[in-house]
Order: structure tokens, then sequence, then C-alpha cells
């Protein structure tokens, strides 16, 4: 996918990718067969067990990234988002990790106890080195524009796919509480964001660029459960 980087207003700008984006994720055919409610169980929980080791590095994710922050206040601002990942917000919830253990419990399933599919470590890798990247921005682009920002739509199309197989709602908190709370997290990265680009306008091919990266690394996972599915 090739986006034209324009001299809109910043804010127009992330809309704009953000909602394209979110057309691309949606027109994979996995998540068609998600939103569609055809999906099957089986591809459900093999959505569910690679899922789960890619966002067993989502707090690292962070930490990598604020640590290339060079401005303090986005770094506090952040540690909001990694506090309430963690279960320490001021809502008091439980860790959003320990929500999808068991979620996974649950449903018997246990990703340690499986391999990860190389599309699977190929997404973990890409999204650790964008955050690792001095300067912030290009993390930023990876986890805002290649997570954050697409989790709404992207986890609403999920449900269908568990609510299809049977599976009551009641029993997905995890994907309900981020369809829920992630525009805030999005919300936080799109403000730091604006503020840099503002600062720099070059900073804006950066944050795109990752963005892109994040999104075809996660395209490509979603390629690896459509593999598996006709093939074994």
């Amino acid at each position: 996918m090739d986006l034209v980087v324009e001299d809109a207003p910043v804010t127009d700008f992330l809309e704009d990718t953000g909602r394209q984006f979110v057309r691309h994720l949606r027109q994979h055919p996995f998540i068609q067969r998600c939103r569609n409610r055809l999906a099957t169980r089986e591809e459900m929980d093999r959505f569910l067990v690679q899922h789960g080791k890619y966002g067993a590095y989502f707090t690292r994710y962070l930490c990598a990234l604020m640590s290339n922050l060079p401005n303090a206040a986005h770094v506090a601002r952040l540690a909001k988002n990694l506090a309430e990942e963690m279960g320490f917000g001021d809502d008091g919830r439980v860790p959003h990790a320990q929500l999808y253990a068991d979620m996974l419990a649950d449903f018997g399933l246990d990703p340690a106890g499986e391999d990860s599919y190389p599309e699977t470590e190929a997404l973990i890798q890409a999204m650790l080195t964008l955050c690792r990247q001095p300067g912030g921005a290009a993390g930023l682009g990876a986890l805002c524009l290649g997570a954050e920002a697409v989790v709404a739509e992207l986890y609403s199309d999920l449900l269908q796919g568990f609510i299809g197989c049977g599976i009551d709602s009641s029993r997905l908190g995890f994907f309900r509480l981020h369809i829920e709370c992630d525009d805030e997290h999005a919300a936080t990265m799109r403000d730091i964001i604006i503020t840099m680009i503002e600062q720099d306008p070059s900073q804006r091919v950066i944050v795109l660029n990752a963005g892109q990266v994040a999104l075809q690394a996660r395209l490509r996972f979603f390629d690896g459960l459509s593999r598996r599915r006709i093939h074994g």
C-alpha cells in the first residue's frame, strides 16, 4: 500500500491514514470471514494463541518506545497507558495480560504449548525494532497507526467471528475492554505525534513509514492464519 504524504494538517493526515489502515485490515480474508461470522472455531482458537504471543510483548513495545522519547512530558503520558495495561490505572482494573490469560484458560488454550508461526515472530520483531528507533517517531507510528488506532474496528470484527462460533460475548472481556478503551490510548499517541510533526515536519514521513511496516507485518500475520486454515 502506497500512501502519499501530503501537506494536509497533521490531524487530517493522521485521521485519513488511520482510516486507510483500518480499511486494508478489514479487507483481509480472515477478517472478512470473522465479520461475516464464517470463521471456524479452529481458526479463532489459532488466532487467540498466536495473538497471545504477540500481545505478551505489548508492555515491552511501550517501554521501548518510552525509552526513546526525548520529551519527558510525552513519556509521562504514555506511562499512564502502560499503567493501565498492567492494571495500575485509576480504574483498578485487572492487568490486560491477565485478562487475556484468563480468557485463554476459559477456552482451554495454552500458548506456551504451541509454536509461534514465523509470521507471528516477524510481527513481534517488527514492532520491537520500530519502537527501539531513536527519537520515538517510528515507535509512535507503529503503535498508534499500526496498533492502537485500528483496535476498535478490528476487534469488533473479531468479536463477530467468535459470536459466529457460538461463543457468548461475556467470555470475551479482553476484546470488549479494548474496543472501549483503546481510543483513548490512540488519542494520547496521536497528540504526541501531532506535537512532534508540528515541531519537525520531517517526522511525518517516519511516522507514516513505520505505520506501513507495522500494517504489512500484521497483514502477513493474518496470512499465516489463513494459510494454515487451508493447508493444516
